[in-house]
């Protein structure tokens, strides 16, 4: 994989300010996540960290597979990087008391950076493509 692309891709999603970021269950049902960045590391992992809710936690626990989608809608240019989580770490937590929302549960009270080894990186747009690698 070329470290250009991820370059271009981790610009593109500091550019536009979010990138998906889809998980699967163990018995394959998917989600999706929103997240505000993604950094790209030495190692050539990437990192994405934000208040992930539980159902994202949940499915990296089991399946380790995930997608990290950035796209420009305005532009048509977009990166899906497909990789295994490598690790979790907690970066941030909350005090425990937000008056207005503590009787609304689950909420995400640790912000966390999942380390990602991607192995794939496609085209992402709506315009006609295919998904080889870039």
């Amino acid at each position: 994989m070329k470290a250009g692309i991820l370059k271009k891709a981790t610009q593109l999603a500091n550019k536009v300010g979010y990138v998906f970021v889809a998980t699967a269950d163990a018995n394959k049902r998917p989600h999706v996540a929103v997240a505000r960045t993604i950094k790209l590391k030495e190692d050539g992992r990437i990192a994405v960290q934000e208040w992930f809710c539980p159902g994202t936690m949940s499915n990296l626990e089991t399946n380790s597979n995930v997608s990290v989608i950035v796209w420009d809608k305005d532009t048509d240019v977009g990166y899906q990087m497909i990789g295994k989580m490598e690790n979790i770490i907690d970066m941030h937590m909350t005090n425990g008391y937000i008056p207005k929302i503590e009787n609304k549960q689950p909420l995400p009270d640790v912000e966390r950076q999942i380390l990602i080894r991607l192995n794939r990186v496609v085209d992402f747009k709506r315009a006609p493509h295919s998904d080889i690698e870039e």
